[in-house]
Formats: structure tokens, C-alpha cells, sequence
């Protein structure tokens, strides 16, 4: 994606909102939007938003677990359900 095609200042948006609702329904990629010459905004459709968050919170988990490996706060798989079966069968 080149974002420099996709670079508005904020007076385009004040007169074409609708016409860059329907561009960012249609092809899923953002704005940006200027202020002063300067990058203020990023504005995408919902859908390509929801994505974004998920993804990042894909991230996040994988991070997480990347650090409790390297901290040691892992078990093996064998262990960890020889814990679970031990447990059920005590309850």
C-alpha cells in the first residue's frame, strides 16, 4: 500500500466525508489526514479497525508467552496433564 496516495488535508475531509466513507468501506485502506501540513489522523473503516485490535491482542498473547518461556514458567505438556488428571481425580 503507498500511503502517499492516501494523504487528505482536513478541509477534504470537512467536504468529502461521504465520498471517503465509501472509498474506505470499498478498498480497506486508511487516511491520513493533515492538519498544517502535518500528520494529525489516521481515519479507516471499522471492519479494518477490528482486525487491527485483534490482531494486536494476538500479539500481545504471543508476547506473553514468549517472556513466561524465557522466565521459566513453563511446564511440559505431560506434566501439566498429569497435574489436570490428578486434580479431577481428587475432586
Amino acid at each position: 500500500m503507498k500511503y502517499s496516495d492516501r494523504i487528505r488535508p482536513i478541509s477534504y475531509l470537512k467536504a468529502h466525508a461521504a465520498d471517503i466513507v465509501r472509498d474506505l468501506r470499498r478498498r480497506r485502506e486508511p487516511f491520513i489526514i493533515t492538519q498544517n501540513g502535518e500528520a494529525r489522523l489516521v481515519v479507516q473503516d471499522v471492519e479494518s479497525y477490528e482486525q487491527t485490535q485483534e490482531t494486536l491482542a494476538l500479539l500481545k498473547i504471543l508476547a506473553l508467552g514468549n517472556r513466561q518461556i524465557e522466565q521459566g514458567l513453563v511446564h511440559p505438556v505431560r506434566e501439566a496433564l498429569r497435574e489436570v488428571r490428578k486434580r479431577r481425580a481428587g475432586s
